[in-house]
């Protein structure tokens, strides 16, 4: 009976672990014969196993697809800061054009969607004091809450950028066709 109980407090400790996707897990990275076809993979043999490993820092990792996103979301929408229009931009202006009467237009703009920015919707800060008495705005999340939340707007950008590229199309299409 005490076997019985320790063994079910040890299974509840491991599976309490194990379920917890936010705990740092322990990885063994050593590879035999290892050869390097980049800063980030390695050929090498695993436990008697050919494999290939790619290593990546995860600083690295998370500034690359935030990088990513927020270059994405430019492409998309525009950047105000460099005066960049964007898709969404290109396509306003076609809408615009197509509406000027000079070219068979009624003088109305017609649109359909507002601009909406998935960057602008994050990180709420908790502003206070720190351990040095310097004033500081802090947020914090789960690593793997921001990876996951980044590749949702990857996902979701990538998405909008082929819908915008597709109505920009459409729309020059539809001008050239009134311009002649």
């Amino acid at each position: 009976m005490k076997n019985l109980i320790l063994l079910t407090v040890l299974s509840l400790t491991i599976w309490s672990c194990s379920s917890n996707p936010n705990k740092a897990e322990k990885i063994e990275t050593k590879v035999e014969n290892g050869q390097s076809l980049n800063s980030e993979t390695t050929l090498g043999v695993k436990d008697g196993n050919m494999i290939v490993q790619k290593k990546v820092d995860m600083n690295e990792e998370l500034r690359k697809l935030q990088y990513e996103v927020y270059e994405l979301e430019d492409r998309v929408y525009g950047n105000r800061k460099y005066g960049s229009l964007g898709l969404y931009g290109v396509l306003r202006e076609c809408k615009s054009q197509l509406a000027d009467p000079k070219n068979g237009g009624e003088g109305k703009l017609i649109w359909t969607e507002p601009m909406d920015r998935v960057s602008d919707k994050e990180d709420d800060f908790k502003i206070g004091i720190d351990e040095q008495n310097k004033l500081v705005a802090v947020t914090e999340e789960f690593l793997k809450d921001r990876i996951d939340r980044f590749r949702g707007y990857k996902k979701l950008l990538n998405k909008r950028q082929d819908e915008y590229e597709e109505k920009v199309a459409i729309c020059k299409t539809e001008l050239k066709a009134k311009q002649k």
